[in-house]
Formats: C-alpha cells, structure tokens, sequence
C-alpha cells in the first residue's frame, strides 16, 4: 500500500509538474514575429472573444490557456483583478501571453489625428470626418441645425456655422462620435474666442463678428492681408455701402458649379450681399484664429475697395475710381 500511494503520489507530482511546465511555457513563451499591428476590442467582449481576436492577429497563441492565466490572475488579485480594455491598441508582437494581458490593462488607445483647415462649411467638416470614418455626413449636419442641442452648446444661434473651431484632432475609435465630435469643436471655438482681446466699444454682437470673420476667411488669400480687408469691410458697414463680397453670393446657391455669374450676383438670397445691406444672415464658413482677430482688430485704412491681383494678394483701393482702374489691370 505504501508503495502504491508512493507511486500514486510520484506519478501525479509528474504530472503536476509536466502541466505546470506545458503552462508556464505557454505564458512566458513570446509569439513569433515582430513589429506592431492595430487591434479593435469591442466593448463588452468577453475573454475567449479577445483571446480569439488577440490569435487571429497573431499576437497570442490562440489557446485555452489564456483563459486560464486571466482567471488565475483574477484569483491572485481580488482586490484587483486585470480587466482587459476595449478599444484600438497598437500591440506589438513578439510578447508573451501575460506580458499581452498587462498591456491590455493599460495600454492607451490609438490616436488618429484629423486636419480641419480654415474656411471649410458645416458640410464639407462633415464629408471630411465621414470620409475617414468618424460618423455619418447626414446625422452631423442634422445635429448642427438641431436647435436644442445648439443651445445645449451655449450658442445662441440657428446653425452651428461658424462655430465648428478648425483645428487638427486626436480621435480615438469608439469614444467618438457625431455629437462628441460637434461639441469637442464648439468647446475649442468658445475657449480660443473667450482668449482673445476684446476691445472697447464693440458695436456688434458675438455672432455678427463671427458672420463677419467668416467672409474676411473666404476673402483672405494673403494671412497677412486680414486685417486690412476686416479695415475695407468696417468701413463699408460704417458708410452703409453693400459689402459686396462675392464668397457670400456662393454661399447662397445650392450646388454651386464654381461659375460665377452676373445673374447669380442678382439673386435674393439672404447671404447675397450685393443685393441685401449690412452683413449677410449668419456665418459662411469656419473662420480661424488668424479671422477671429482681425475682425476684433481691423487695420485703421482709408480703404473701400479690394481686386485680386489673381496671386492670392488684393489691390486696395480708396476711391471707385482707383478701384475701377485696379480692375481694368488685374481682372480684365
């Protein structure tokens, strides 16, 4: 009988320690390969769905006895246990099993970085974020004409026109969407206006310097020019001479085929500002920084009149009839 428990006793400490080391080469055993792929756990997966995906990618083994290290692991910390993250994770390979799982419980996800450039509509900003797969062109545009989720904002306006700060952003894939994405936009444009220096005297309000910085955007081919031409438009409101200002016109045409027409300089819409006096119903684009100042800090010129000089400078111009002669060279 002794012999036969000694035996039974030798025979399972064998097979203990041949599991114990079937196990441990399992966990401390690093995959093959090396470099880095992207990886995308969903929310709510649970560990064999992971280890499934962690095997397909050839990060892991795939193996039950993954499982077997997270529960282990979950019994020696209790207070504690390791909680694998969802989300997209640059994971590289080359790791063992637990170093993977320690990675999983505080890896940071993966930033993709998105250029807003200055000057853009609601619309295009929508077919931008759409294009690289941050949400749906038509529930953004919904959303930015949504009055109450507007006024959630702290705008006082009927559309978030104007209000969608250009910037480049660092999104992460699953804790973005449509809305985030909106506000992250109009909390950038509220910090960078509330930053800038007011001066003394304002005679329009918030919006209407925001309207009247998104046409000095349109019109700005020079950055350096912004100031002058926010000078000619301030000038032009104080004299009650029409802004005249062909980017607003655009604005206004549904579809527009990028001909400019005598007819459409005719057209009663509520941003033609050749027909209509003062400043046009509200923004045309997404002014930035560079706009936002000049409208606060117009240069103090004599000015009435800019021409393109078709490099992407202005001509400007005091009276009608240097304009006029500013066109004959430039235009004609």
């Amino acid at each position: 009988m002794r012999r036969f428990f000694l035996l039974t006793f030798l025979t399972l400490l064998l097979a203990g320690l041949i599991a114990t080391g079937w196990f441990a080469h399992y966990v401390f055993t690093p995959a093959p390969g090396s470099g880095a792929v992207i990886i995308t756990i969903p929310k709510g997966a649970g560990v064999r769905e992971i280890k499934a995906l962690l095997g397909r990618k050839g990060i892991i083994g795939d193996d039950f006895r993954f499982l077997v290290l997270v529960r282990l692991l979950r019994e020696i910390n209790t207070t504690n246990p390791p909680k694998l993250r969802a989300g997209e994770f640059s994971v590289s390979l080359g790791l063992t099993p637990l170093q993977v799982i320690r990675f999983l419980q505080q890896a940071k996800p993966v930033q993709h970085w998105v250029t807003i450039p200055e000057g853009l509509t609601m619309s295009q900003i929508a077919t931008i974020f759409a294009q690289e797969g941050w949400g749906d062109t038509t529930v953004f545009l919904t959303l930015c004409h949504d009055r109450d989720f507007i006024h959630s904002l702290g705008i006082d306006a009927d559309s978030l026109e104007g209000y969608l700060f250009p910037e480049t952003y660092a999104l992460v894939r699953g804790e973005t969407n449509e809305r985030r994405l909106i506000s992250r936009m109009v909390r950038r444009f509220l910090t960078i206006w509330n930053s800038l220096e007011k001066p003394v005297g304002l005679r329009l309000n918030q919006h209407e310097l925001l309207t009247l910085a998104s046409v000095i955007e349109k019109e700005t081919g020079s950055a350096g020019e912004r100031n002058l031409i926010a000078g000619v438009f301030y000038n032009r409101l104080q004299r009650g001479m029409r802004l005249q200002s062909d980017p607003t016109v655009i604005y206004g045409i549904p579809d527009f085929n990028g001909n400019l027409t005598k007819a459409n300089l005719m057209d009663k819409t509520p941003y033609n500002t050749y027909v209509n006096s003062g400043l046009p119903r509200g923004p045309i684009c997404n002014p930035g920084q560079a706009a936002l100042e000049a409208v606060l800090h117009p240069a103090k010129v004599p000015y009435l009149y800019f021409v393109s000089k078709n490099d992407g400078s202005h001509q400007f111009s005091s009276t009608l009839q240097e304009h006029n002669r500013a066109v004959q060279k430039y235009q004609k």
